[in-house]
This record gives C-alpha cells, structure tokens and sequence, in this order.
C-alpha cells in the first residue's frame, strides 16, 4: 500500500498483505474491530524512521530523542489546544496502558477502587484487576444519543471506596468530546473526595467540525492538581505498534514523584516510536487534516449504510474518535451480536459487553477504513439479518 495512494483505493488484498493485527487475526472476515485505521502512515513519519533505521538508533533512548519528543507535543498542545505547558512535564512511556499502571500504583490511594463510567475502552475493566484493584462501573446516561456523564453515580462511587476516575476524552466508544462545564462539574465531585483522574486522550487529534478538543487537565488549577494525562500519536497517525506514548504532569506534587521514580516508569518508551511520534506531532499535520475530513464523511455515510440496511441500529455520529458505537438491541441477537455478526456477515467488531455491563446487545465498529471496505461490510451485515 503506497502512501499516496487515494483513501478509496486501497484495497482489502493490500491491507491483509500489512498483516496488521486488524486484518489477520479474523483472516476470513472484514476488520473492524481494533483500533488500528487503513490509510497507511504520514509520510514525514516514514522519513524520519527511515533516517532512524539508516543511523542504527537502536540503542537505550537517549535524553536527546526524548525531549525532542517533548517539546514537539507541546509545542502541539499549545498550537492545538491552547495548552501551554512546559516540554519537561511531558514524558515519554510505552503505551496509555502503562500510564493507567502508574497512575494506580504510585498515583493512587493505596487499594482504593477504580471510577469507569462505562461503556469503557475494554483494558480499563481489566488492568486494574491485575493490581488487585476493585472496578465500580458507572452506566454513563444519556441525553439525545449523546453520553453524559452522571455526576451522581460518580459521587456515590467516591463515597464507595473510589480513589481514581478514569477519563476517555474523546470518548472511547461513545464518540463524545467533553465540553469544558462538563469537565468543571466533574473536577468539582473529584476534588471533594480528595480523589485523583487519570485522563485518557489518546484520540484528542480526532475531533471533528463543530468540536473542539480542551484537555481536562488545563481548565483549572483544581483539575491540574489532581490529574495525570495520557496521549498518544499511535491512534491518529496509525502508529499504535511502535510502543511511545506521552505523561504530561500538571502539578508539582506529581513532577517531584516522577523526578525520584521516573526513570522506572519511562523504561519502555521505544526509539522508533519517540521519534515517530515526534515527527507526527511536529510534520504531520497536513496529513491528518486529509484524514480527518476523510473521517468525517465515513461518520456521516456511515449514518446513511445503517439507515438503508440494519433498520433497527441506533448510531449517533462521534464527536471525535472513527468508533462507532451501533445499538443493536432491538434485532434481537442477544447480548453479543458481534458474534452474529463475524460468523453470519464476515464482519469482525468488539463486542460492545468488553466495554462493561451497558454493552451488552451493542458493537463497537471502527469506520476509518475506505469507503468502499465500509459499504461492503455495512451490507453485509444488512443481508446476514435479512436471511436469518
């Protein structure tokens, strides 16, 4: 797959040939569950992994690498998001997941339970599992097909035994980006019970016209003083494999702990993905503009394949992210109609139960394939019920 070829053109043959996860784990169906996207990789990453590659820099990562990573995402924050934040509180980890694993074990009450409004990115109802850690799921609620959080339930989950609130924003898999009074209000119930947020914006470069990105952190000082922040270039420039995502710290309680335990923490953060997600933060914009307007139109026809052929699914277009969130309850197919879906369709989704209790009888579909990929496996998926 060139990367100049047209987003329409590339093919399923080409994208099984890449052997992503996404198109071989289900060789014999349509991927669309993973968050990986079809378009290939900006061109200004590939040049600078191909400089990396032809170098040998393949070493431990070097200061150098690392704050060069750090001052292009903030350099990005401040020019995107109107964040200005300083480059040494940006600090380089493997993966969002790994940023979760801190932020419960040194950034947390000692045993104190896990906040999720749910539905939720699927690793977040498991990880802290792994840490000996209660999850209390918090059903989101919602107001004209939109997710809202329900500040309620998440003050009764505090008084519960709830230590740290995970955030996805933009929402993963509701498609919601927060408005800046919603996250005041939610900073408000945290800050009463002396609670901490792990905020998750891996997708904050995927918003769409009409929505605008604000990073919890950056609305106050409550919020900043209570806060870790994960990003990532891995979902809006398609580089998940290459283990580097971003720690931006907001208050100095949380730099003087990362100063004594960082090195610890940022052990993992891979040479070639520091430096490929410092070239996306700092050349690839161009590239992600045509891809997000791209996005946009897949969002919206997508509307329209599920009104002509899966009459019954409820969607509402995402805010931000290229995950849908389809409502399948009412065709009858039980709690799990991925499974209908990937053996009578050909048609591979997340099951929307992986996101918590309120997925059941919903899937998760990632749209940010060509065009042509998304009406086939949309009508696939319309005859599949159709013949049952």
């Amino acid at each position: 797959m060139t990367q100049t070829m047209g987003f329409d053109d590339v093919r399923i043959e080409d994208l099984r040939k890449v052997g992503s996860i996404k198109w071989s784990m289900f060789p014999d169906t349509i991927g669309a569950f993973v968050a990986e996207m079809d378009f290939g990789i900006a061109p200004p990453i590939t040049q600078a992994l191909h400089a990396a590659v032809d170098v040998g820099a393949f070493g431990y990562l070097p200061p150098s690498l690392s704050s060069a990573m750090s001052e292009a995402h903030a350099r990005y924050a401040r020019e995107t998001y109107g964040w200005d934040i300083a480059a040494e509180s940006v600090r380089p980890i493997a993966d969002v997941i790994a940023a979760l694993e801190v932020s419960i074990e040194h950034f947390s009450a000692p045993g104190s339970a896990i906040v999720l409004p749910t539905p939720a990115y699927m690793p977040f109802l498991t990880v802290p599992l792994a840490h000996d850690r209660e999850v209390i799921q918090v059903p989101m609620a919602q107001e004209n097909g939109r997710f809202v959080y329900d500040l309620d339930a998440i003050d009764a989950a505090f008084a519960a035994g709830g230590g740290l609130l995970i955030l996805c924003n933009p929402h993963n898999p509701g498609g919601r980006v927060m408005e800046v009074a919603e996250m005041e209000a939610i900073a408000r119930v945290v800050d009463r019970h002396g609670a901490r947020v792990f905020s998750d914006e891996i997708h904050a470069p995927l918003v769409y016209p009409g929505h605008r990105h604000v990073p919890y952190a950056s609305i106050n000082e409550t919020a900043a003083g209570h806060t870790l922040t994960a990003a990532s270039a891995s979902k809006a420039w398609n580089l998940p494999g290459m283990k580097c995502a971003q720690v931006i710290l907001s208050n100095d309680a949380d730099r003087e702990l990362w100063a004594g335990k960082g090195m610890m923490f940022e052990h993992g953060a891979a040479n070639l993905g520091v430096i490929a997600n410092t070239a996306a933060y700092s050349a690839g914009g161009q590239w992600l503009r045509e891809v997000i307007g791209y996005l946009d139109g897949n969002r919206m026809m997508l509307a329209d394949l599920i009104a002509e052929h899966l009459p019954g699914v409820r969607y509402t277009p995402p805010e931000g992210t290229y995950l849908a969130w389809l409502d399948c309850r009412e065709l009858d197919l039980g709690d799990h109609p991925a499974q209908f879906f990937s053996e009578k369709a050909g048609v591979s989704m997340t099951d929307g139960a992986m996101c918590g209790e309120v997925g059941k009888g919903v899937v998760r579909y990632n749209f940010a394939t060509p065009r042509p990929i998304m009406a086939q496996a949309i009508e696939q998926m319309g005859a599949a019920l159709r013949s049952r």
